[in-house]
């Protein structure tokens, strides 16, 4: 049935205007597309273009060269030493077991250090190198870049890495450095360094190290990379060098540093040794010490338990850590402090029968037949107690503290080593706010010998050493010059005490060391222009009164002596300490002597200024001591 002509004409009608309608619709989005490709390429370009360019070219960090560490005299204390190591990048290696197999036998890779590897490849994106070893010889390079058509994917490298050349004469006052770590980064939050995210950056972990860190790190330089869509490195464009961190020279004196660790041996103890003038720190040792060198890629779980479980505590820094009852190294002070309160004069006498009744209690001194009438100057040559029991009733505890802390004791000297101690000196106040009880007159007989509440670090004592053998209020100085620029001496100023008391404080401490009645007669150097003056002192770690004979060694009483050299005219303290060393004039004396007789010579004293009886003794221990080199280099059993 054929339609009618004015339906075809319609139906005509209708189909041209759909068509024109979808015309128009067409024609207007190719000009929309049209005008958004002028945009993005005429009117954006230069935009898109860098976004581009920012994709394909990286800017990453070039760590910076690490700060060098000296000692006063210009010797390396910690230096950046090439660090030959092998690298594997995981895609290029085909089999890995297989590859990792084939470069075992041919350097050594320890089961720790390829877990950890492992765990880092794991890590890693496949195309990122990750060591596998490292600190080798050049021989173990060699051998791997020989065989390298047998290891895909394995790369030798040489780069730096923090050396410790003296290794344990300093491990606890440079310290060590170490990857960054989880608890690093959160400890270092207000640090906004990006370099601290770099893989396997180190950063200084304890000791100067740690404290100084932001001068040695140095800047960060920067190199333009070009990558691929994967992010897999092709070229290097350019690189701009950072700035190296800051050179430190200490005031330590290596080889009497070294000398002092060789001297207390395997024993558990410390020594401080500083410049009366200056305040600088000539030695600060504890023993037994550590090779920093294990910690710097990571130390092994069998090191690091056989250093945590050693009961001489090598990895402790004895000397500002470390707090002790001072014994009767503190008699000085009290004695200062009943002559500047007027409550005895010098020439006073008091009588010692080998005890003192008090509160129905006997506090006995150390001599339990009694030294008898004693005087200012006879009870330190003696080291009588009795005297020190009748002088504490009579000053009384807070003038007592208020010297000691006079002379140093109770303060945290602003020094860069790791856990400074500020000890402890007890007054009324304390006691009350601390432990909620009163003061007893029991608590100042006590206190009076150096017992009790008292603690002390050695570098306290050594203070406090200096401070007696000038009169004037010197502070500890560890760092000499940063970057070439000196470092300001510290001295508050003269104690303001008097003269004369003065001088008969010294003369008493040079008895102590010079006169056949002297605790310390048996430790002293015969030459008249070297003369020892000094204090022994032993601190009881138990209330029970026993032979340290008698006792294991970790309940035998600590060995302490404080002294200054030369007499007449003062240029070095030192301060020891022998953990359960015993007495102080049997094991910490004859150390402090032998250290301030190496201060006062450059290199090994002559015996001809010990005693007679007992050079042959000395040169035997002198030349078993593993003592540095003329040149400044370890001793062949530990080069």
């Amino acid at each position: 049935m054929r339609r009618p002509p004015k339906d075809t004409e319609e139906s005509a009608r209708r189909i041209s205007r759909r068509a024109a309608i979808m015309g128009a619709g067409m024609f207007g989005f190719m000009a929309v597309l049209a005008g958004r490709m002028r945009w993005m390429q005429v009117d954006q370009g230069e935009a898109f273009r860098l976004l581009a360019e920012e994709n394909r070219v990286n800017l990453r960090l070039v760590p910076p060269v690490r700060g060098l560490i000296f000692d006063r005299h210009g010797r390396i204390l910690a230096e950046n030493a090439q660090n030959y190591r092998i690298v594997v990048v995981r895609e290029e290696a085909g089999d890995l077991e297989t590859t990792i197999a084939k470069l075992r036998g041919l350097v050594p890779i320890s089961d720790e250090q390829l877990d950890r590897a492992l765990r880092e490849i794991e890590r890693r994106a496949p195309f990122v190198p990750v060591t596998v070893a490292d600190q080798l010889k050049w021989e173990d390079v060699a051998e791997v870049a020989i065989n390298a058509p047998a290891l895909p994917g394995v790369t030798p490298e040489v780069g730096l890495t923090r050396y410790y050349p003296l290794k344990g004469d300093f491990a606890h006052v440079v310290g060590y450095v170490g990857p960054v770590s989880d608890r690093d980064l959160e400890q270092h939050e207000g640090d906004p360094d990006p370099v601290l995210q770099i893989p396997d950056f180190q950063i200084g972990k304890v000791g100067v190290e740690r404290k100084l860190e932001p001068m040695l790190r140095g800047t960060a330089g920067t190199k333009r990379i070009e990558v691929n869509a994967t992010g897999r490195v092709m070229r290097e464009l350019d690189r701009q060098e950072g700035e190296r961190g800051a050179e430190l020279q200490l005031t330590i004196d290596a080889g009497l540093q070294n000398f002092a660790q060789a001297r207390m041996r395997e024993e558990s103890a410390s020594a401080v040794v500083m410049d009366v003038q200056s305040g600088d720190i000539l030695a600060c040792a504890s023993a037994p010490s550590f090779d920093p060198n294990l910690f710097v890629r990571g130390i092994s779980v069998p090191d690091y338990r056989s250093l945590t479980a050693d009961d001489h505590r090598p990895l402790a820094t004895k000397t500002v850590q470390g707090t002790y009852p001072p014994g009767s190294t503190f008699k000085m002070l009290v004695a200062i402090a009943g002559v500047e309160a007027g409550v005895i004069t010098p020439g006073e006498t008091v009588y010692c029968p080998g005890f003192r009744e008090m509160g129905g209690r006997r506090f006995h001194c150390w001599k339990r037949g009694g030294h008898g009438w004693m005087d200012m100057h006879d009870s330190l040559v003696q080291s009588c107690d009795v005297y020190y029991y009748e002088l504490a009733e009579r000053v009384g505890i807070d003038r007592i503290a208020a010297m000691a802390r006079r002379f140093g004791l109770g303060e945290r000297f602003d020094l860069p080593l790791s856990a400074v101690s500020e000890g402890l000196v007890p007054d009324k106040d304390w006691k009350r706010r601390t432990r909620g009880e009163t003061w007893r007159i029991g608590d100042s007989l006590n206190a009076a010998i150096g017992q009790g509440y008292n603690l002390a670090s050695p570098l306290q004592l050594a203070v406090m050493t200096a401070r007696l053998a000038t009169g004037e209020a010197i502070r500890p100085r560890l760092v000499k010059s940063v970057g070439g620029r000196e470092q300001p001496v510290l001295n508050d100023g003269p104690l303001g005490l008097s003269p004369t008391l003065m001088a008969q404080i010294r003369k008493a401490m040079f008895d102590v060391n010079n006169d056949r009645r002297g605790t310390a007669y048996r430790s002293r150097i015969v030459a008249d222009d070297l003369k020892i003056a000094g204090k022994t002192g032993t601190s009881q770690v138990r209330s029970v009164v026993v032979r340290n004979e008698d006792v294991p060694w970790e309940q035998r009483d600590h060995a302490l002596f404080v002294g200054y050299a030369p007499y007449h005219a003062p240029r070095i303290v030192c301060a020891v300490v022998v953990e359960h060393g015993g007495g102080g004039s049997a094991a910490a004396a004859p150390v402090a002597r032998d250290i301030l007789a190496r201060a006062l010579h450059d290199g090994l004293p002559p015996l001809e200024i010990f005693p007679a009886g007992q050079r042959s003794e000395l040169e035997a221990l002198f030349s078993s001591m593993p003592l540095l080199r003329e040149d400044g280099t370890p001793p062949a059993d530990r080069a």
